[in-house]
């Protein structure tokens, strides 16, 4: 299944609950999700290959256990000519193999040609790629003065228009009949519809934030089907893009992008490499010294911004795992017992012995700090 079809049939879910009006396609669900709150978020956890192909590495375990929790969907980074491809590949394929969840492969531009990508777009569709994470990708080298050479990308939008003209040329049934190309349940046949997702940065603020929203606006009319964002602290970053991007025009859903707090190392490794800054309120934290509350408190924060951001609107979370089973599992078991007073109790997904939305939420913290294990 595309992820674009896990999110026509959610919002059918959604239709029938509501009552809402029929929606065009796929790309007005985050607007009836956030209205009638009648079902649980979306997860999907992203996968980094690893560096060795050895199968019985510990690093593939851990990946096989968070296939094998069953998300909604996985994504794969995948760079158009760097070094982890054939590994990326491997990871598709092991997803593929275990056959219990769809897959998105990451695919970089900047500093490739058309014909390079076109051909690269071509071989993973042959090789039976159907979700694609349309991004522009770091600056070659880091190169501070680094200019495109003749006719090389240089914007995500770009890769975004490819994508639906390759997929056009050597899947033509799978092509919807809406905003270039896009709707897979107007495909004649959805199996080979071609779902394509974008980046969003939610800690983008005045012209900055003007500009992203513009080029959503951008990958939206090329044929976005829906966007993830990068990693924020502060579920205001989050709150105030959704809202804006709707007045805009921007009608495909946001999922939010969630790293849990509990690694302070990874943290900062994310700030250099983002820029977004880790909050003083949360590095105070890790200055408590008993290391059962720490945990207990970095485990609540996340499940505070995993409950905050889908009561703003989000459709989905989508956990940024770094190949690491604990804690995303904890989120996803947070999620799937109902962590969510915001929604309506008889939605959620039914919890033996439930009691209230309080007890529950200290309950699932208590057994996550049972079975946590540093590093797992």
């Amino acid at each position: 299944m595309t992820i674009a079809g896990y999110y026509t049939t959610q919002q059918n879910r959604s239709r029938t609950v509501s009552g809402f009006p029929e929606v065009a396609d796929a790309g007005a669900v985050a607007a009836v999700v956030s209205k009638t709150r009648k079902s649980l978020p979306t997860v999907s956890f992203e996968l980094y290959p690893p560096r060795t192909t050895n199968p019985q590495s510990s690093v593939w375990e851990r990946l096989d256990r968070l296939i094998k929790a069953a998300p909604d969907w996985v994504s794969v980074t995948y760079g158009a000519s760097g070094s982890t491809t054939g590994n990326s590949q491997l990871v598709l394929d092991r997803v593929a193999k275990l056959g219990t969840v769809p897959a998105v492969a990451h695919l970089t531009c900047i500093g490739a040609t058309e014909e390079q990508l076109d051909c690269q777009i071509t071989s993973m569709l042959n090789s039976g790629v159907r979700n694609f994470l349309a991004l522009r990708g770091d600056i070659p080298g880091g190169q501070v003065d680094w200019r495109p050479g003749p006719g090389e990308y240089i914007r995500a939008v770009q890769l975004v228009e490819l994508i639906r003209k390759v997929a056009a040329r050597e899947l033509p049934d799978g092509v919807g009949h809406h905003r270039n190309g896009t709707g897979i349940d107007t495909a004649k046949n959805p199996a080979d519809y071609v779902s394509i997702s974008v980046a969003c940065y939610p800690a983008a603020k005045g012209q900055g934030r003007r500009n992203d929203i513009a080029a959503l606006i951008e990958k939206q009319t090329a044929g976005a089907d829906y966007a993830i964002t990068q990693v924020f602290y502060d579920v205001d970053d989050y709150a105030s893009l959704h809202r804006q991007a709707q007045v805009a025009g921007v009608s495909m859903p946001i999922i939010a992008g969630i790293i849990p707090l509990t690694d302070l190392k990874r943290l900062h490794r994310l700030e250099s490499l983002t820029g977004v800054q880790v909050p003083q309120w949360l590095e105070s934290i890790f200055d408590e010294p008993d290391a059962r509350i720490r945990v207990h408190r970095l485990l609540k924060a996340t499940f505070d911004l995993c409950q905050k951001t889908v009561a703003s609107g989000a459709p989905g979370l989508h956990v940024y795992t770094f190949n690491r089973p604990r804690p995303t599992l904890d989120v996803l078991q947070y999620i799937r017992a109902g962590g969510f007073p915001d929604i309506p109790a008889d939605s959620r997904m039914p919890v033996q012995g439930r009691r209230n939305d309080r007890q529950i939420d200290m309950e699932l913290i208590d057994e996550a700090l049972n079975r946590i294990t540093p590093g797992g």
